[in-house]
């Protein structure tokens, strides 16, 4: 199998594992891989009225620094407008309260650990 294609399935098997366990936790699926000109949003789910953008970062190794670490300010920005462009599109959730969010996974993509950090930057940090 190429590179990009195992990347792109190790990608979707996180980002399934931390939809699965954000939906535990009682938040509700509204989008997954919305893709805007500015970015990308992982996912997009509802915690109460809450609307969270979701990141999800896999690192194979968490040793190095884990993945909020490598939301930089250039990645938050990206979100941020990505964001903007989600509500542009989906005026039913232009009034709600927003907020994003990071998932870190590492260990093995089928059954990764996960570390959710809630509120992990504010759309005024970017």
């Amino acid at each position: 199998m190429p590179p990009f294609a195992d990347r792109r399935a190790r990608g979707a098997a996180v980002e399934a594992a931390a939809r699965a366990y954000l939906g535990r936790a009682g938040l509700r699926d509204v989008a997954a891989n919305a893709n805007y000109r500015f970015g990308e949003l992982d996912l997009v789910m509802l915690d109460g009225a809450t609307l969270v953008f979701v990141e999800v970062r896999y690192r194979r190794d968490a040793r190095f620094g884990g993945g909020a670490a490598s939301v930089d300010v250039h990645k938050r920005r990206k979100l941020v407008h990505a964001a903007s462009a989600f509500l542009a599109h989906h005026p039913k959730y232009a009034n709600a309260p927003c907020r994003f969010d990071v998932v870190e996974a590492d260990g093995d993509p089928e059954s990764p650990r996960l570390n959710w950090v809630k509120d992990a930057f504010r759309a005024d940090d970017a």
